[in-house]
C-alpha cells in the first residue's frame, strides 16, 4: 500500500472515530493517537485531505447533531446536557433575539422608528452603526465610501427618524468588538430573509457552511439562489454572519464589504476558535 493509500485509510479512520465519539469532545492528541499518527502531522494532513481542521470538523458534527436533537428535546437544557455540555451558553447563538419590524413599519419604512447612528473603527475597518430602543438595525463596513454606506442605511430607514450621536456609536462598537457583548437584532426584511438571518445565527463562531446547506436546514433545497439573494441582503454585518457562507466549491465569494473582509473575518474567527479550544 501507498503511503497516499495509508495516510488516506489514517484519515477516514479518524473521521470514523470523530463520527462515533464526538458527544464525548475527544481532544485531537486522542484523535491523532487511534489514527496512529503525531499530532501536528494529523492536524496537517486531516486539513489537507478534508478541508477543515480537526477542531472544526468536530464542531460542525456537534452543531449537526444539535440542530436534529434540538427539535424533539423538550429544553434547550436538555440539549445542552445530552450533547455535553456543561450549559446552555455554547448554544446561545442559535437563540440570539432577532426582532422584526411590525407589518405597519414595514409598510412605512420605518415611520416613527427612532435610530441613532454613528460612525467608528473596528478591527476590521471602518463602520457605520445604528441602532433603535430595540436593538442594532444596522452594521455596515466602508473604507473610503462613508457616503455609499450611508445611503444604504438610509434607504432601508427611508422614513426613520436618524439621530446622530458619535459617541454612543463608539460605545455600541466597543463593546461588539471589543467586549464581546451581545445585543437584540432589530431587522427589516422579509419572512424569507428573516429566517435565513435566524439561519445564520445558528453558525458558531470559527465554522462556515454553504449556501445550500442553510437552504436545507430551511427545508427549502431547490431554492439556493433565493437564499443566497436573502444573505446578500443581510444589512447587519458581523452580528448575523453572512461572512460565514461559502459557496459549495470552497470559494470564498459574495460579500457586500468586499472579500478580503470576508477572509479577514474568517481568519480571525477561525485563530480564535483554535485559541480557545487548545
Amino acid at each position: 500500500m501507498s503511503l497516499v493509500d495509508t495516510t488516506y485509510k489514517q484519515i477516514e479512520k479518524a473521521i470514523k472515530y470523530i463520527d462515533e465519539n464526538f458527544k464525548s469532545h475527544p481532544s485531537i492528541d486522542e484523535i491523532a493517537k487511534y489514527s496512529g499518527m503525531s499530532k501536528y502531522h494529523f492536524i496537517r494532513v486531516f486539513k489537507e485531505y478534508v478541508g477543515l481542521t480537526p477542531k472544526q470538523f468536530l464542531h460542525s458534527i456537534t452543531l449537526n447533531y444539535a440542530k436534529e436533537h434540538i427539535k424533539e428535546s423538550k429544553s434547550i437544557l436538555d440539549s445542552s446536557l445530552d450533547i455535553g455540555l456543561s450549559s446552555t451558553s455554547r448554544l446561545h447563538e442559535l437563540f440570539v433575539n432577532l426582532i422584526g419590524v411590525t407589518p405597519k413599519e414595514w409598510k412605512e419604512k420605518g415611520r416613527d422608528v427612532k435610530i441613532t447612528y454613528g460612525f467608528g473603527k473596528t478591527p476590521f475597518g471602518n463602520a457605520l452603526i445604528g441602532f433603535t430602543s430595540k436593538g442594532v438595525c444596522y452594521l455596515g463596513f466602508y473604507d473610503n465610501n462613508k457616503e455609499d454606506v450611508f445611503q444604504r442605511f438610509n434607504e432601508l430607514w427611508e422614513n426613520a427618524n436618524l439621530v446622530f450621536n458619535q459617541k454612543l456609536a463608539y460605545e455600541y462598537l466597543e463593546n461588539i468588538f471589543i467586549k464581546n457583548r451581545k445585543y437584540p437584532l432589530f431587522v427589516k426584511g422579509t419572512n424569507l430573509q428573516i429566517n435565513v438571518w435566524k439561519a445564520l445565527i445558528n453558525i458558531p463562531n470559527g465554522e462556515i457552511t454553504t449556501y445550500s446547506d442553510i437552504a436545507n436546514i430551511l427545508d427549502k433545497p431547490k431554492s439556493v439562489r433565493a437564499i443566497a439573494n436573502a444573505i446578500g441582503k443581510n444589512h447587519i454585518g458581523y452580528l448575523i454572519p453572512c461572512h460565514r457562507v461559502i459557496s459549495k466549491s470552497g470559494a470564498i465569494s459574495g460579500y457586500r464589504w468586499g472579500i478580503e473582509r470576508k477572509e479577514s473575518l474568517l481568519a480571525f474567527e477561525a485563530l480564535k476558535k483554535d485559541k480557545e479550544d487548545e
